[in-house]
């Protein structure tokens, strides 16, 4: 018997969120104990907005005027791309996946995930490809990949969560 779509979605959006509030956590840390501050997603929300004006690639973001709201659409885009990845694992492995989580999935596609940001964001804001426009993109794509795997650690720890809540308490 199919799955609901209802069960589909909502565990795409509980293990979604949860891993990007995962991820979202991890540039707190990084920013304390390693002083790399975190995106500015405001830049993205920028980059975001100019794109029905025709501009796609920016030299860099940071010089492009800024937009309204820019901060709140790139917030937005951020969970939802979370969100996003997280329906990309349950297409993958299944609604069977969020009832028994395992972190091999979960990994592969946050690993896999740190293909956006070097492919298409930081091209499009001015950085290049992996960050190769960046003073040091070695550094840059080394912190892009770990925030990704912990992304994919974040989609396993938000898996296990939800499953949780089809509990019943006893």
């Amino acid at each position: 018997m199919p799955e609901p779509e209802g069960s589909f979605l909502l565990s795409a959006l509980l293990i979604g969120t949860g891993a990007t509030l995962v991820m979202d956590a991890w540039a707190i840390v990084r920013k304390r104990v390693l002083g790399v501050p975190p995106l500015d997603y405001g830049l993205v929300g920028r980059w975001l907005a100019h794109l029905p004006r025709g501009r796609v690639r920016h030299h860099p973001i940071a010089a492009s005027p800024a937009v309204p709201g820019e901060r709140v659409i790139g917030w937005i885009a951020h969970y939802l791309t979370g969100i996003v990845f997280a329906a990309i694992l349950l297409a993958l492995w299944g609604l069977e996946w969020a009832r028994h989580p395992t972190p091999g999935p979960a990994l592969v596609v946050g690993i896999v995930s740190v293909a956006a940001p070097f492919l298409v964001i930081q091209p499009a804001m001015g950085a290049g490809i992996a960050a190769r426009r960046t003073p040091r993109p070695n550094v840059a794509r080394l912190h892009s990949l770990v925030t990704h795997a912990v992304f994919g650690l974040g989609l396993y720890v938000a898996g296990c969560a939800t499953t949780l809540l089809d509990r019943p308490l006893r």
